[in-house]
């Protein structure tokens, strides 16, 4: 996020979460990148094949997916199809973007609910390759990254795109 301004007054907290979902899906698809690999490897060079790096890759691209479009969505960077919008005069696109954010609120806050269910109901499974893995505890990023998302939906609401301002990174000295 590049530009100037200070922001709002949740803007630091704010900028931290968006922080740490850059860093915890750039970390899930390095991890993957490394395990995918390294499962080849134990096949193809040493002839036996393990039973975790497929399992973990998958976990680790739920929350790179999750988590990350939580981020993509604060940056302005997620998938937006804006040629109807963008056609329209501005009042109407105004009421469109509004439209959107609450449609965006909506989905967040499904997501989450029945996310976090699911969650609860399934953390007494395991997962057979897995089985000191409760299965809800794979489940966890998608309520996560639906939080985030909704936190970063609300900002907009309030205080309009984050995309024209510097994040604060943390640790820095006002």
């Amino acid at each position: 996020m590049t530009g100037g301004g200070d922001g709002h007054r949740f803007a630091r907290p704010l900028d931290g979460l968006y922080l740490a979902c850059i860093w915890t899906a750039g970390i899930a698809i390095a991890l993957m990148s490394v395990i995918i690999p390294a499962g080849v490897v134990m096949r193809y060079v040493f002839g036996f094949g393990a039973q975790w790096p497929e399992p973990i890759a998958i976990l680790l691209m739920v929350v790179f997916t999750f988590i990350g479009a939580a981020a993509a969505y604060r940056a302005g960077g997620h998938i937006a199809v804006t040629m109807i919008t963008d056609a329209l005069p501005a009042p109407a696109r105004w009421v469109a973007s509004r439209l959107v954010d609450a449609f965006m609120a909506v989905i967040c806050a499904f997501v989450l609910w029945y996310g976090a269910q699911l969650c609860a109901v399934t953390m007494g499974q395991t997962i057979s390759e897995l089985p000191w893995l409760p299965v809800g505890v794979t489940y966890l990023p998608i309520p996560i990254g639906a939080a985030a998302t909704l936190l970063f939906v609300l900002e907009r609401i309030a205080y309009g795109a984050q995309t024209g301002r510097a994040v604060v990174r943390l640790g820095e000295i006002e």
